[in-house]
């Protein structure tokens, strides 16, 4: 079983929406389970303190490392595989890939820090993996944590279904995934281009491939450029095979 352990200050932001739809659906079948740990039974005194103020002086707070030491030891007992995942901005990007090596892997311990971050005395004696959702601030960890959690639950067997559409969605290619559509035909007098329903599954494969190499250019040149690196062989010539239907959008 995919194991996820969380370390936050607020343990009541969880499952969130980790509990709903089909995520939560197999989180209660058992295909992955979720440990909420409260940083804060390891805080300090009578009040649990879990903070102190920056050394050299400046804007809020900073995370003991002490306590968020105690938190991790706490919990990762014996020889536990997992890695132990600090989220920040200013941690390597989460990549697709990271995400299906996650999904492969055992499960994940991420730490969610609040304030100014966490000691970096802490970070390099328990040997954490920072990562980052984007080149943006949050409050706090617990979202990306969440999204991350979600991003390699998603990808476990039995989960969502459909593993050969997974493979055609964004970054699994090198390439943002091609536009969608679905009924009615026509929508306030746009109608579904014709190429889908001709029944002709090369012209369509074509068509999506120059679909996705065109929203990638143009969205994430910083994609295009590796994949026109790779000689473009990443999401593979035209198979004239039909793709499997893709399931509906998530929802209740």
């Amino acid at each position: 079983m995919w194991r996820a352990t969380v370390l936050t200050l607020f343990p009541e932001m969880f499952p969130g929406p980790l509990g709903v739809s089909l995520i939560g659906k197999a989180l209660e079948k058992g295909l992955w389970s979720l440990d909420i740990q409260d940083i804060r039974a390891h805080g300090l005194g009578k009040h649990r303190t879990v903070d102190d103020t920056p050394s050299g002086g400046g804007p809020g707070m900073v995370m003991r490392a002490d306590v968020a030491a105690a938190a991790i030891d706490a919990i990762r007992l014996g020889d536990d595989p997992r890695p132990l995942i600090y989220l920040t901005p200013r941690g390597a990007p989460l990549t697709q890939r990271r995400v299906r090596e996650l999904s492969g892997g055992p499960g994940a311990v991420l730490f969610c820090a609040r304030f100014e971050g966490l000691d970096e005395r802490v970070i390099a004696a328990r040997q954490m993996e920072e990562i980052s959702l984007g080149d943006f601030v949050l409050a706090g960890g617990e979202i990306a944590a969440a999204a991350l959690i979600e991003a390699a639950v998603r990808l476990l067997p039995g989960v969502m279904g459909e593993e050969a559409s997974q493979a055609e969605e964004s970054f699994e290619q090198g390439l943002l995934e091609y536009p969608q559509y679905t009924r009615p035909q026509v929508f306030e007098g746009a109608e579904i281009p014709p190429v889908l329903a001709s029944g002709d599954h090369a012209k369509i494969a074509r068509w999506r491939r120059e679909e996705a190499e065109r929203l990638t250019k143009a969205r994430r040149p910083d994609l295009f450029a590796l994949y026109e690196k790779a000689g473009r062989s990443a999401i593979g010539p035209a198979s004239g095979r039909p793709s499997p239907a893709k399931r509906p959008p998530e929802g209740d």
